[in-house]
């Protein structure tokens, strides 16, 4: 399901992690792969996954976007300047960064209002008992509305044109198959 949002996902403003302000505008006519991440989380090795992706693709137009968020079990306590320094020293990351923000519930940021609202639902392996392991584990309740982010590096797709085309589960791999695919064909678009 491709939703459109007429390149309403540009034109939000956000802040790299430095603290400079932009707008996503910055990547219009890249295909954007924009994750909510955390240095202190047992996904955070996806770090890794999403560099490599971005080294892989990044000449064909294809921009990972890091938006570090701290609403899932507190694992991302650190300043954006620890963050910066974590993802460079640990991971290499070398794509765009921004600083923390909410990406659920109350004060959430409106960049994920506007991703969640285009995507309400996320795409996920077959079989996968995410979900159930974060609400028998204690870290989520069991009513959150599937529109919400479920988890730290939850992936969304955003086409050239500013249109959100997929949402993708935490626990998908950045190399996953099916992941891969979607941003192949995104980046065949012109």
């Amino acid at each position: 399901m491709t939703a459109t949002m007429s390149g309403a996902v540009h034109n939000i403003p956000v802040r790299r992690i430095d603290g400079t302000e932009t707008r996503l505008a910055e990547f219009a006519g890249s295909v954007l792969l924009v994750v909510n991440v955390a240095s202190q989380c047992g996904l955070t090795p996806q770090y890794e996954g999403l560099q490599a992706l971005y080294t892989r693709y990044r000449d064909r137009g294809l921009v990972v976007l890091g938006f570090p968020a701290n609403e899932f079990g507190a694992q991302e306590p650190g300043t954006n300047g620890e963050i910066a320094q974590f993802c460079e020293t640990r991971f290499n990351v070398e794509f765009p960064m921004f600083e923390k923000i909410v990406v659920k519930g109350e004060g959430k940021h409106p960049l994920y209002g506007a991703l969640t609202h285009a995507q309400p639902r996320a795409q996920g392996k077959a079989g996968s008992t995410m979900r159930e392991r974060l609400v028998k584990g204690g870290y989520i309740s069991a009513d959150v509305p599937e529109r919400e982010i479920l988890w730290n590096f939850e992936k969304f797709v955003v086409g050239r044109s500013g249109e959100v085309v997929a949402r993708i589960a935490p626990d998908v791999a950045p190399d996953d198959a099916m992941l891969v695919a979607i941003l192949e064909a995104e980046l065949a678009k012109k």
